[in-house]
Order: structure tokens, then sequence, then C-alpha cells
């Protein structure tokens, strides 16, 4: 990795800012906070529950072609891409740049979706996260455009690739955003990652925090809780997996978490019942525990499922009476960290000593999970304004001050173009 020093990297921050196609491109940012706000309004009314992403992604296609982004497509898996083109690089050459923001929501087909929006405060579900990501990123497409129509002799030095991705929040596993490093014609070309999602301009997520997700089903012959009475019970068995996996023992550091989320089975009080099922969830920044916590609870579930066997045998029911399982990963989020000495950290750094700004990193789970675990620089940073309640019906966004971080967005994706070009 080419290690750029705090000197330079505030050096090329200052430089492009000083042109004259920037301040064209900032003025566009500050003269149109009503457009941005349209374009988040519309976008929450559309519903985009994870896998269901498809009329969204038909709009904000829509959009890209409206902001003169080439290659606009919907992919396989329903992400929206469009490029911004450098004029004397022969397409599909060279690394990219990718600024990125998901589509869906954590909210189910048939949520109620009534946006209301007063002045700079939007309120809906979805309106922070991620439409806010969203608008900042059509607004950093259309502000580069807007630069470019106003000086003929501005380019990139490379492409700047916008991608709507699908399939971050929940069971989406970050579905987008791995297509687009496992299958894409991008993969391998991606010089840097930038993630938009939700409000502020004060944080960064730089260290991805690790999950792996299990749905575990027991299952066994069922019956009548009296007339078969000694038939194995999934339920059962499941219940006492779960207890001997709440009980594994954790780290305080790194830390590293277990949750319980769902549980499923039965039909009746008086039915011994044929299936049991839960979801369960480990969170760790140690992707080792991780694997630790696999295998306790593949022992949980085995040691429960054999006890009950065992029992059914000793109560002679064994020849009708077994019960089985499986266990199946449904969501594998990797750990990883963006290097102190990274490039991109040192243009955010950069670019937040010209602007006045000050960036905490934090921890989190986002789409920069995958590109981090792959040794790409990235991270996940939020488009401006103030959000609340979020992945709630009362979620909220309010738009003040978003036109300044929207200049951190555009000052960090443009110094990186250029450190990639350079490379």
């Amino acid at each position: 990795m080419h290690v750029l020093s705090p000197a330079s990297a505030f050096s090329r921050v200052t430089s492009l800012a000083a042109q004259r196609p920037i301040h064209a491109a900032f003025t566009w940012l500050h003269a149109n906070p009503k457009t941005i706000m349209d374009w988040q309004a519309q976008l929450v009314a559309i519903p985009a529950p994870t896998r269901g992403e498809r009329a969204r992604a038909e709009w904000l296609a829509q959009r890209f072609s409206e902001a003169r982004l080439m290659n606009v497509e919907i992919d396989a898996v329903g992400n929206v891409l469009g490029t911004l083109p450098p004029t004397n690089l022969p397409a599909g050459a060279g690394p990219v740049i990718l600024l990125s923001a998901h589509i869906d929501t954590v909210f189910p087909a048939g949520t109620p979706l009534h946006p209301t929006l007063e002045g700079d405060r939007l309120e809906a579900p979805g309106a922070s996260d991620n439409a806010a990501g969203v608008a900042g990123m059509l607004a950093i497409a259309s502000a580069l455009r807007h630069a470019a129509a106003s000086n003929a002799e501005f380019d990139l030095p490379l492409p700047l690739v916008f991608l709507g991705d699908v399939g971050e929040e929940g069971e989406g596993d970050l579905r987008g955003v791995r297509h687009i490093y496992e299958h894409s014609a991008l993969a391998g070309r991606i010089a840097a990652h930038i993630v938009l999602d939700g409000p502020g301009a004060d944080a960064a997520v730089t260290q991805a925090l690790g999950s792996r997700r299990y749905q575990i089903t027991i299952t066994g012959p069922g019956g009548h809780s009296f007339t078969d009475a000694g038939t194995p019970n999934p339920i059962a068995a499941l219940a006492a997996a779960l207890a001997a996996i709440a009980e594994i023992t954790l780290p305080d550091e790194p830390r590293t978490t277990v949750n319980l989320g769902t549980v499923h089975g039965g039909i009746s009080v008086n039915s011994i019942p044929e299936s049991a099922q839960a979801n369960v969830d480990f969170r760790s920044t140690d992707a080792q525990q991780l694997l630790r916590l696999e295998a306790a609870l593949r022992r949980a579930v085995e040691d429960a499922v054999e006890r009950w066997n065992e029992k059914a045998r000793a109560s002679g029911t064994a020849s009708r009476s077994r019960l089985s399982f499986t266990i199946i990963k449904i969501g594998d989020r990797p750990a990883a960290q963006l290097p102190d000495d990274s490039p991109l950290l040192a243009t955010l750094r950069a670019v937040d000593r010209h602007l006045g700004l000050r960036t905490d990193l934090r921890l989190g789970s986002t789409d920069a999970n995958i590109p981090l675990a792959l040794g790409i620089p990235s991270l996940s940073i939020g488009a401006g304004g103030e959000g609340g309640a979020a992945h709630t019906l009362r979620e909220w966004y309010s738009a003040r001050e978003r036109d300044l971080a929207l200049k951190r967005v555009l000052l960090l994706t443009l110094s990186m173009l250029d450190w990639a070009a350079d490379v």
C-alpha cells in the first residue's frame, strides 16, 4: 500500500479545493438543497425491503441517467451502477474509485410509507437510513456534472463509479456489495471504496464489526401430547441447545456478543411439534472469536439432540422417534479494520482539517466490511444533516448543514481519485 503523509494529503486536498470547477461543484451543492431533499422524499415513498428493492432501483437508475452518468445499469442482483468516466481513458481499463449507498431498508413489505416534508425536515421510515446516503450520492454526481459543464477542461483522472446497492440490512448479508467484489467486472479494479450511510459529518466507521448468523432447525416425528408421550420434542431439544449457547463464556476483549434472536415451532399446546427453529447472531471484532462461537453452537445443538435421542432409546420409543437437525449459516460479515497508515484515512483527516471538521473513528457493521476484509481502503461516513429514531416508523432527517458534509464527501472522493491515479 502506498503510504500518504499528512503533509502531502493536505497539499492534495487544498490544491483541489482551490480549483475553479470544484468551486462550481460546491456552489451547486449549496444552491440546491430543495432538489436534494425532493429526491430524498421521493425515495422514501418507494418500498425497498431487503430482497424487494426493484422499484427503488429503477427510480435510482432514472436519476443516474438524468445526471448523465454513463453505463447506467441494474445488475444481476439488483444493484444500480453508473459511472463518471475520464475522457482520456479507455472504458474498462485501470483502477476506479467506488462511491456507494445502500438502497434497502429494514422495513418489511406492507409497511405504511407516508413521508412528511416540512422545510428541511423529513419524517418517514428510512428517511435517514439510508435515504440520506442515496440522496447525498446523487448530489455528488450532479455537482460533478455541473462542474464539468462549467469548465470544459475539467476531467477526472480515473473513473468514479456510483453504486446503489441492495441487501445491506439484516439478513441481506451485504449481498449487493459482496456481488460487486466477487462477480462483477469491477472486481480487482477498486482502489478505494467510500460508503455513504445515514446522516452526520463527525464520524467514520473504519473498524468492521464481524458477525455470523445461523438458523438452527430440529425436526422429529411429532405426535399427540398424551398418546405419543415419550416422543422426543424438538422444542425441548432446541431450548436446551439455546440455553447452552446463552451460557457460552465471552471475553471482555475483544468485545464479543451472542444474541438468540427468534424462535419458532409447534402448532398447538397439545401437539408434540414436528419442528422447531431459531436464529442466532454472533458478533465480534475478532474473526477467531466468531469461529470459536460457531464451534460452540454446533456442539450445543449436537449434544442436545443426542441427549433427547438417548432418552427416547431408554424409553423404548427410539425405533419410531428420532430427532435430526440442520444448522445453516444465514449471514457472514467479516471483521476487519482500516490501517492507521491508510491513504484513505490520511485523506479524510486532511479534508477535515481543510473544512474545520473533526471525525471520530467508530466500529460498525456496514457495506465497508467487505472491502476492508479484502484489504481495500474503505470507510463508511454520513452524508450530512441530522437524523433520529432510526429503524422505527418515527424515523426523521434534518438537512441542516448538509452541504458542508457533502463538500467533505466530494473532496475526499476527488482526492482519492488523484491518489489512485498516482499510485
